[in-house]
């Protein structure tokens, strides 16, 4: 399993890195995926996604990076960077990502193996708008709702790191409670989309469908703003047997 695991996030990372998607440029977004119960692996600081290899992802135990979530003690900049290196499972050469604890976190929700961390083009222009929160207050047509979920979690600008772990956490379980069930995409304000999946087919499909969800969202302020689905209809359609069929295709799933 894990031999083949650290295969898929390579090629999943590579293919979400590929320029013509205009989904990150440069050394952004993240990527991570779980090896088993008790380690993960997470893109090093600074790689860039399209040209990486397995050289460029580190392997951590679970627990010590979640305790850091979880400490009651605010942790200093070199402190993270110290319980960081502490958490490796062997010697690593590259620094893992600012954003290791987010990831540890939600490769520990059900159903979650890997987790994808872009900024695409579209996605940001929406999400760096003053308003936002109201642009995604509903869901626009019926593939958003087969693809990405009822609804996104949103997270106000947050410091990168360990604060915005802390945000992630406490909203999406907040979204576990109102909902039952886990999140498969979190809108991160000014700063990008995370996407999770039990496969990377999943993260793909959802970090696809957010970008154009977006494009049409900004498409729609040329006439007049979004026509929201009722919750009616979009609560059918998130439950209709056939669309969750579709949903398992659309991700690779069993």
């Amino acid at each position: 399993m894990a031999p083949k695991r650290i295969d898929e996030l390579v090629r999943m990372s590579q293919r979400l890195g590929d320029p013509a998607k205009e989904y990150l440029i440069l050394g952004e977004g993240n990527t991570s995926a779980q090896c088993d119960a008790e380690s993960f692996w997470v893109k090093a600081s600074g790689m860039e996604l399209a040209t990486i290899g397995e050289e460029g992802f580190c392997l951590l135990y679970f627990k010590p990076v979640l305790d850091m979530l979880m400490s009651k003690e605010p942790l200093s900049d070199d402190a993270i960077k110290d319980s960081l290196a502490a958490a490796t499972v062997h010697a690593c050469l590259v620094r893992p990502s600012v954003e290791t604890v987010l990831h540890a976190q939600l490769l520990n929700l059900p159903d979650v193996h890997f987790v994808a961390h872009t900024h695409p083009h579209a996605v940001l222009s929406l999400l760096c708008s003053k308003d936002v929160k109201e642009a995604i207050a509903g869901r626009i047509f019926p593939d958003e709702i087969v693809a990405c979920g009822i609804a996104p979690v949103f997270i106000p600008y947050t410091d990168p790191g360990l604060p915005l772990a802390q945000a992630v956490h406490d909203g999406v379980h907040e979204f576990i409670d109102t909902y039952g069930e886990r999140p498969k995409a979190i809108l991160m304000q000014n700063h990008g989309l995370i996407a999770l999946g039990e496969t990377p087919k999943e993260c793909e499909s959802v970090t696809a469908m957010w970008v154009k969800t977006a494009r049409v969202l900004l498409g729609t302020a040329a006439f007049g703003g979004p026509n929201f689905l009722s919750p009616e209809h979009v609560q059918r359609i998130h439950t209709r047997p056939d669309e969750e069929y579709r949903r398992k295709m659309i991700a690779g799933a069993s």
